[in-house]
């Protein structure tokens, strides 16, 4: 399975670095970055499963402040309608799971996430106790990173149903379908506020922060630096957290000045808040394998809550009281063909897995 290897880097650098999009969508094993628009519009759907595993594969190219650019998949699509069908389908059960993004809704009672077990990603739920999963999403586009709005009512995720990667919502059961942003561009990775969406977008070349109203309206650019990935807003709504490069970052909700946390290559990417605002969990490849960490807001106190046996830990997401992290496990990093959710205590303790792959193992 080809992905990258950074000139000069070490093995876990570059795995890590294919899990940047991971994060969105769980694919990312591409070592070839996108080259115009291209690779994104225009490009037919095959059927058969060959050029279907082409398909399901998402490309960006992150360029590193060090200038390593790493190849990740973003998926190509053309004008297909899109359509939607609430269904109780949990897809078969005898593929594997390959899970990824897990979003808390507010109560806490549910984890909304994307999976491409069959082929293209779809967004599934599932309650926080492991049942009761239901596909929301059914589609011959790519859909990923869903979140949920901080009111319960809307979940928002992108999709290349239009022809590129916009930013959409439905309810959260599926229906009410809308397109949010409508730029040629890719638009991915929102997260809310209030009324407020923050997400990253390439429409200026490389990837910046913008933010928008929830109906897609009053969008602004936030930052300059072609290389900010994955927003999520304080629990207070006063900054954004992000990773630039391989370092995680806060700064105003408004946009302004940077503030780094981590320092590479004790690196850090995809951080998530804790619901008092005074943490933050993130994923870092500083020991090898790419694992959870958690750490003060001000970076202090870095230390590491989740290494797993065998395999990656990555994706964390902070429950919203505050009592557990969702992430997602890949038992043999990037080349797993397997990634199931699973949960742990903030302080390291309570270790259990959420969703069972076929063969009865995360």
């Amino acid at each position: 399975m080809p992905w990258q290897r950074a000139r000069g880097r070490g093995e876990a650098e570059t795995r890590a670095g294919s899990y940047i999009v991971s994060a969105i969508h769980g694919f990312g094993q591409s070592s070839t970055p996108r080259s115009g628009n291209a690779c994104l519009v225009g490009r037919r759907r095959q059927k058969r499963a060959d050029q279907h595993r082409t398909l399901r594969r998402r490309r960006l190219g992150v360029a590193a402040a060090t200038g390593v650019v790493i190849g990740v998949v973003i998926g190509v699509a053309g004008a297909a309608a899109m359509l939607l069908l609430p269904r109780g389908d949990a897809g078969r059960a005898d593929v594997p799971r390959r899970d990824g993004s897990p979003a808390w809704s507010p109560d806490g009672t549910r984890i909304v996430f994307y999976s491409a077990r069959e082929g293209n990603g779809e967004i599934h739920v599932i309650g926080a106790d492991g049942t009761g999963e239901r596909r929301l999403t059914r589609t011959p586009s790519d859909e990923g990173y869903p979140w949920w709005s901080p009111d319960g009512g809307t979940i928002t995720f992108d999709s290349d149903a239009g022809g590129s990667f916009d930013i959409w919502a439905m309810d959260p059961d599926g229906g009410n379908v809308r397109r949010l942003t409508t730029d040629p561009a890719r638009d991915v990775s929102a997260s809310w506020f209030g009324d407020r969406i923050v997400f990253m977008s390439d429409r200026n070349g490389g990837f910046d922060l913008y933010a928008m109203n929830r109906d897609g309206t009053g969008v602004e650019q936030l930052t300059s630096n072609g290389t900010s990935w994955f927003p999520v807003y304080s629990p207070d709504g006063s900054q954004v957290a992000l990773h630039v490069g391989r370092d995680v970052h806060v700064m105003s909700a408004g946009g302004g000045e940077l503030t780094r946390l981590t320092q590479d290559p004790a690196n850090g990417m995809y951080p998530s808040w804790s619901p008092d605002g005074r943490r933050l969990a993130f994923m870092s490849w500083r020991n090898g394998a790419t694992q959870i960490f958690v750490m003060n807001a001000d970076g202090s106190d870095q230390r590491r809550v989740v290494a797993m046996p065998e395999g990656d830990a990555i994706d964390p997401r902070w429950s919203p009281d505050g009592s557990r992290i969702v992430f997602v496990h890949l038992p043999a990093g990037p080349q797993s063909t397997e990634r199931s959710l699973w949960l742990v205590n903030p302080d390291g303790s309570g270790l259990r897995p959420l969703s069972k792959s076929i063969h009865g193992r995360s």
